[in-house]
């Protein structure tokens, strides 16, 4: 068993020496039986959330409306949710109320898939009444119980089952697919800041090419923001070599291909922070660059090495060119260059002011546009006195 399982077990130990039940459960399980590495370990037990809170001396209500408790153990956290079953739910989203029962068999009912609807004990003896064991051993991401009931209940389930396509590389069940298409309108009731988690995640999956397929297959991308009319464009990308990129190279090839001229409006609509937004647009500026010239050091240094490299990475992907020898130089270009920002210059307004005895202007700007340039391009060095001569020379 890993590490973070072994290190939980004393929290299963306890609650069961209070006299109840106690198992890992989810995604920690799954991946555990998939040879994945584990982060955390979530606990699932039929004790209420005021009897864990009795156990143990330290915790948290970080959600225990919904049954669960973080316990505070050996300066480690672990999240324990009482076993409950959900009744009617609101909004294709949210059960109108949580029942707490003390049966593990109800609890897994509710899950999503049957992968995730796996329980370990702290021996390692693993309880799979849904059969997630084969599904995983057959990469096949299928519903527990009838799919339209899921992902009528949460359809947000839709995404997620795409999701794990992207990162597991596994195949939809054939009646979780076909669901999907059937119910794929369901995810307007969605808030945006929930679809933007899952569709990132999405975008960094080693089969992201198959997923961004899925989307526009089962019509799931006409209820993202901005994709209504963009089809042609996802299956553009899922045939590109694209399986490299980080994420924000992702967004910009998604911007560059779906041709989006005013890219911060856009990007709002997905309720994406304003810093991250400036980040892909200044890769989609620096590739419009590129495709017009090559690098040089006064390019490189107005757009940073990070922003380039990526701008490079794509351009490669469109020119369908190997980009190792490319970035390489950029690297080395970069590094070569003798100031790297503007507040590195050893001359700044104050300088020019005295020297030329004028009042601060316009000109205050060009000139040291014009000293930066000849210091990136060697003419001049970056020396207060060497710049004064060059300047007046």
């Amino acid at each position: 068993m890993n590490k973070p399982f072994l290190k939980a077990v004393p929290i299963i130990e306890k609650i069961e020496k209070a006299g109840h039940e106690a198992y890992f459960v989810g995604g920690a399980v799954r991946d555990f039986l998939l040879g994945k590495e584990i982060d955390d370990v979530d606990i699932a037990t039929s004790a209420l959330p005021d009897e864990i809170q009795s156990i143990f001396p330290k915790t948290v209500d970080v959600g225990i409306e919904h049954g669960t408790v973080l316990i505070i153990y050996e300066h480690e956290s672990y999240e324990v949710t009482t076993f409950r079953t959900e009744s009617e739910y609101e909004n294709y989203r949210k059960p109108k109320e949580v029942h707490f029962v003390r049966s593990l068999l109800e609890d897994l009912k509710r899950r999503d898939f049957t992968m995730n609807a796996i329980a370990m004990t702290k021996n390692g003896e693993i309880i799979d009444p849904f059969h997630g064991q084969d599904a995983i051993k057959n990469k096949i991401i299928k519903t527990v119980g009838l799919p339209e009931e899921r992902f009528r209940e949460d359809a947000l389930r839709m995404m997620r089952a795409i999701r794990f396509v992207s990162q597991l590389d596994f195949q939809l069940d054939e009646k979780t697919y076909e669901s999907i298409c059937q119910n794929q309108h369901l995810l307007q009731h969605i808030s945006v800041e929930r679809i933007l988690v899952e569709f990132e995640k999405l975008l960094q999956g080693k089969s992201r090419k198959k997923a961004l397929k899925l989307i526009a297959d089962s019509d799931l991308y006409q209820w993202l923001p901005g994709l209504k009319d963009k089809k042609a464009s996802l299956y553009s990308i899922s045939e590109m070599n694209i399986e490299d990129l980080n994420l924000e190279e992702m967004w910009a090839i998604l911007m560059i291909v779906m041709e989006v001229s005013n890219i911060p409006p856009f990007l709002k609509m997905w309720r994406m922070p304003g810093k991250k937004i400036k980040k892909i647009q200044s890769i989609c500026k620096a590739y419009e660059m590129r495709k017009k010239e090559r690098w040089s050091k006064k390019t490189l240094y107005q757009t940073g090495l990070s922003i380039a490299l990526m701008a490079e990475h794509i351009f490669s992907i469109f020119e369908q060119k190997d980009p190792t020898n490319e970035l390489n130089k950029i690297t080395f270009i970069y590094h070569s260059l003798p100031i790297k920002h503007r507040s590195e210059l050893s001359v700044n307004g104050n300088d020019l002011i005295q020297w030329e005895n004028k009042k601060s202007g316009p000109w205050v700007k060009q000139r040291l546009e014009l000293i930066e340039e000849a210091v990136i391009n060697g003419i001049v060095q970056n020396e207060k006195e060497q710049i004064r001569k060059w300047l007046y020379s």
